[in-house]
């Protein structure tokens, strides 16, 4: 099946040197595995059920969103334990240490990602807490 993509410019250049210098036979066999890591990935997301325990990492635009990032922060305080911040000029990079429902959990990190000047966001699930009694 044939497709278009808008991608920025240095974003294709740098993919396009990763898969090359991976030795890849093309881009569209290095778009496929990329798709299907990030398709991979997702499902794992919602895979977790119950009460989870979680790190959440995302880099952004500091004046483009902070204010909302607040918003965000409070709406989710139920879930957020913890965060940390550094500053590297105008972008910043943030983590959140989440414990709580894995459904939760999964609503800040779709909620995160729909900010434009949010780069990236990963999470990582320690592990889904399990009933002791």
């Amino acid at each position: 099946m044939r497709t278009s993509l808008n991608i920025p410019q240095e974003v294709l250049d740098a993919f396009d040197e990763t898969w090359k210098a991976e030795g890849m036979e093309s881009r569209s066999r290095a778009v496929r595995e990329a798709i299907q890591e990030y398709t991979e990935r997702h499902t794992q997301l919602e895979a977790i059920d119950g009460d989870a325990v979680a790190t959440i990492a995302f880099d952004y635009e500091h004046t483009l969103v902070i204010g909302n990032l607040h918003t965000v922060q409070h709406d989710f305080e139920d879930v957020i334990n913890t965060m940390q911040h550094m500053h590297h000029g105008d972008w910043c990079l943030e983590t959140i240490f989440c414990t709580g429902s894995a459904a939760r959990i999964r609503e800040l990190v779709y909620h995160l990602r729909d900010f434009d000047a949010v780069g990236r966001v990963n999470v990582m699930f320690l592990q889904p807490v399990s009933d002791q009694e």
